[in-house]
Parts: C-alpha cells; structure tokens; sequence
C-alpha cells in the first residue's frame, strides 16, 4: 500500500471515529449477474444475465468516486465474462485507476484465464479442496488451479464461503493458499442464508469450531486475510449492521452494505467476514484497528 492511500485512509478512519460519521469509503459495482456456474450457495446469479454497458458501469464509478469511495470491487456474477465491444474487465480496472480509485479489486471464480496485473488483489472463489470444492461448483477445482499456476501477476487472494458441505476443509484451503505460487492469502466468509439456500446455514457451535481452526491457522502463519479479533463477533452475530462504509451499486440502485439487505432479517445472520471487520474499525475497536492495520498493510 502507498504511503498516500494508508496516510488518507488513516484520515478517514479518525475522522469516522470521532465524529460518527457514516460516509463511505468501499464501493463495489456489479458488472452483471451472468455466471458459467451454478453453485450450491448461490442465490444471484442468471437472473437477468445482462451485461452492463462501459457507459453505465463508468457511471457508476464516478458516482462511488463523488461519494468518497476509493476501495472499489468490481463483482458479478463472474467478472472476467464481462464484455462491451473489445472492452473487458481489464479496461475497467485500468478506468479505476485512472479516475482516482487506490484500491480496485476484482472477484472472480476463476474459471477464466487470470491476466489482470492491474487489480491490487483477485478475490478468487475456492470452496474448499478438490472434492469439496467441486460438490458445490462443479467439476472446476483443476481449471481453476491451472488458472492460478497460469496468473500473470502474485494478486490472487481465494475467497471461501463457509458451509454445511465445505465446513471441514478450512484447513485444506490455508494451506492451499499457502503452497500455490501467485496467492498472497485466503479470506473466509461464513454462509449468509439467503432463503432458497438455508439448509446450507452453520450453527453457532459450527461457527465456534470453523472461528478456532482459523485462528489456529493464523498462529501456524497460514496467510489469513483476516481479523482474529473479529472471530468471536462473527461466531455470535454481535457486531453492528449494516456497515455504512460500505455501499453496492448495481444497474444504477444503491445499497448499504449489500445486496442482501433487502432480504427481511437477513443482516441478523450475516456471515460476511468483511462486513464485522469493517463495523467494529469504524466503532473505534481499537484491538480490530491494530490488527487491521498490520493486516493491510501486508496483503493489499
């Protein structure tokens, strides 16, 4: 990280501390919701399958920019099918830059070719080893790790989510992430249920157990990209909803924090690790704000 982007979002951080403020500074915009894959847990993609225009998507970004966001996702469905013309998500990242983002990341499923040195990071989706990983995806575990083997850049970060099928191969991911060249960490999700995926939901007793492998895994220098003060908050659902830092906008609607809150009840059950990690910083933490920025300051 630039010595500019931490001293400013140092600033922004003191700023939102003392005077609780709920101003935004991470942005994410939804490319479209088109996806090569049907996964278990996943309740948005193909809905529509449209792909949003450059013109609207460029929009979008100078919307978020005004707003004060300068970390911005860029997510789909799967990001690398986007297209407008010759344009594709490498363009958009380049735009990013160019407008002032000093952070752009991109999440992906990784069925794609991965050539995209530009992103500061690539959220990349592994749900676990090979037989975990396929019974919710699909037979794509070895594409995807030739995918990887393949990057032309060390910004790959796998992304899991957390759930009934996968619960047990937490492990295995760390030290995948650890082992395989071109990853710099692994960052968790619990499963947020939305209504069509349920029965994929962890107990509290479930969440306890994944919360210790993890930190056990960071004190084995498994490179977690995540707080371990954060865990105990995530096991009981006690940390604040939503997370006003925090802002989705796709084709043109904004939302706080994400989609999913729109659903009744659903932020109660929230599972996105990102999402009690970013609330307690800004509440003034300052156990998460030490490890946050230790943190950072390594993976981003």
């Amino acid at each position: 990280m630039k010595v500019s982007s931490f001293l400013y979002f140092a600033n922004f951080w003191l700023k939102t501390v003392l005077f609780k403020k709920k101003d935004p500074i991470l942005g994410t915009v939804i490319l479209t919701d088109r996806c090569n894959l049907k996964c278990k847990h996943c309740s948005v993609n193909n809905i529509t399958a449209i792909m949003h225009p450059y013109p609207q998507i460029k929009k979008e970004m100078q919307t978020l920019y005004k707003m004060g966001v300068r970390i911005l996702f860029f997510c789909g469905g799967e990001t690398f099918l986007w297209r407008d013309g010759e344009l594709t998500v490498r363009d958009l990242v380049i735009e990013a830059k160019r407008m002032g983002f000093m952070i752009v990341n991109v999440v992906t499923n990784g069925t794609q070719p991965i050539d995209l040195p530009e992103a500061d990071l690539i959220l990349l989706s592994l749900d676990g080893d090979r037989e975990h990983h396929n019974a919710i995806r699909g037979d794509t575990f070895d594409t995807i790790m030739g995918n990887v083997k393949n990057a032309t850049a060390d910004n790959i970060c796998f992304y899991m989510a957390i759930n009934q099928i996968n619960k047990d191969a937490v492990r295995d991911v760390c030290m995948i992430a650890k082992e395989t060249e071109h990853v710099r960490a692994v960052s968790f999700n619990f499963h947020t249920p939305y209504p069509d995926t349920r029965n994929l939901l962890l107990s509290t007793e479930e969440k306890k157990a994944i919360a210790g492998t993890i930190s056990q895994m960071m004190d084995e220098g498994a490179p977690i990209f995540n707080l371990k003060s954060a865990l105990p908050y995530l096991v009981n659902n006690s940390f604040p909803t939503p997370c006003h830092q925090c802002l989705v906008i796709e084709n043109g609607k904004i939302s706080v924090c994400g989609r999913c809150i729109d659903v009744p009840g659903l932020c109660d059950e929230c599972g996105y690790f990102f999402v009690a990690e970013y609330t307690l910083l800004f509440k003034g933490n300052l156990k998460i704000a030490t490890e946050a920025l230790r943190t950072y300051l390594k993976y981003v």
